[in-house]
């Protein structure tokens, strides 16, 4: 029993100098050396940049027309096809003009008539005046025969209006499009009888050079963009959701008169040239519109800018390769990159990737420089 008991001592006593071998050498070597923690950073740059809004808007026709007939009868003949680009003054159809040309002719023949017959009273007054002047008719038969005259003036001005209405109908057979555009369905075909005036247009021609864009922004913005409008044009640009090429470029050209009360906007409308045909009536596109510029804003990639409880803040690497916690002032974003106002000037170092491993001063190693890209997109609302 006394042997186990002394053993056990031994065998303690061994441990214990091992633990105090152990901890002596991990004292001599000092406390532990935490590594470098990996990071991208990039360089904080001086550019201009604009100052924008973005909306949804909806792509409207410059003019819409629904063409109709001025009168009826038979469509003899249809001069398009559907979806064709057609010009102003292009005939689009053409009723029968045969009974317009019947009415015509025959308003011309009364018209030839009435005209012999006025040449026969004027020539008739005519000797009544040089008669009534030797008194061999009386001053009855004189006033009967001018008034003969002057009746037969008349009936040969209404015979003119007549015949001047019957060469219009007969000009109506003949329908043109009003505008340059692009014609869309067409709702009646060639040999069917047309009326004067249907509620149903035969075809509807869109405007699509230039062509217009209506979007709504809130209402604390109309300060603004008086403001812009009043100092000149205020420069727009709209895409396509489909579009592969660059957004067509516009101008704002229509500020609505009141703020819609229900929804807080106010509605606005650019126009844009369209050459290309991207914009296409009844779309919805993204508008951005630019209200002015920050010369000279300082920006730094948003993925740098970071959110805590005292703020927004950066993480800013210094020439001892360690880093700093900068409190910061971020205004609008531009695409990937935020504009500082303060906290940071051009040319510091800022991290964008591998801030959730960092703390003040500790050791970075830098992976890669991101590159600076160009703002594609407007600001985020």
């Amino acid at each position: 029993m006394h042997r186990t008991a002394a053993g056990k001592v031994l065998i303690m006593i061994s441990l214990g100098g091992i633990l105090l071998s152990a901890c002596s050498q991990q004292e001599s070597k000092g406390p532990a050396v935490r590594p470098p923690v990996p990071v991208v950073v990039a360089t904080a740059t001086s550019q201009t940049v604009p100052v924008q809004l973005q909306a949804v808007g909806n792509v409207e026709a410059r003019a819409t027309v629904a063409v109709k007939s001025r009168v009826g009868g038979e469509l003899a003949r249809v001069h398009f096809r559907e979806g064709q680009e057609v010009k102003a003054g292009d005939v689009l159809f053409t009723i029968d003009t045969r009974p317009f040309r019947a009415i015509l002719e025959q308003t011309e023949a009364v018209l030839a008539k009435d005209l012999a017959q006025q040449e026969n009273a004027r020539e008739e007054a005519r000797r009544y005046e040089d008669l009534i002047k030797q008194g061999f008719v009386s001053r009855q038969e004189y006033d009967r025969v001018r008034t003969n005259f002057a009746s037969l003036e008349g009936v040969v001005r209404a015979d003119r209006a007549t015949m001047e209405n019957a060469r219009l109908q007969l000009e109506y057979c003949t329908i043109r499009s009003p505008i340059a555009g692009r014609a869309g369905t067409l709702l009646v075909d060639q040999g069917n009888l047309v009326k004067a005036n249907d509620d149903d247009p035969m075809v509807v021609i869109n405007q699509l050079e230039p062509i217009d864009v209506a979007f709504s922004l809130p209402e604390q913005h109309l300060p603004q963009i008086k403001q812009s409008l009043a100092a000149g044009s205020l420069p727009l640009t709209a895409a396509s959701p489909s579009a592969a090429g660059p957004p067509e470029q516009g101008a704002v050209t229509f500020l609505d008169n009141a703020v819609d009360s229900s929804t807080g906007t106010i509605l606005l409308k650019g126009s844009f040239a369209n050459a290309d045909r991207q914009l296409w009536p009844g779309e919805f596109v993204h508008v951005v519109l630019t209200l002015t510029q920050i010369p000279q804003a300082t920006v730094v990639p948003t993925q740098a800018v970071q959110s805590g409880q005292q703020g927004t803040y950066v993480f800013i690497v210094n020439g001892g390769g360690s880093v700093e916690v900068r409190p910061v002032t971020a205004g609008i974003v531009y695409g990937d990159r935020t504009v500082i106002t303060r906290g940071v000037t051009p040319g510091e170092t800022v991290v964008t990737e591998g801030q959730q491993r960092l703390y003040p001063d500790a050791k970075v190693a830098v992976k890669e420089a991101a590159m600076p890209s160009a703002a594609a997109d407007g600001p985020r609302s």
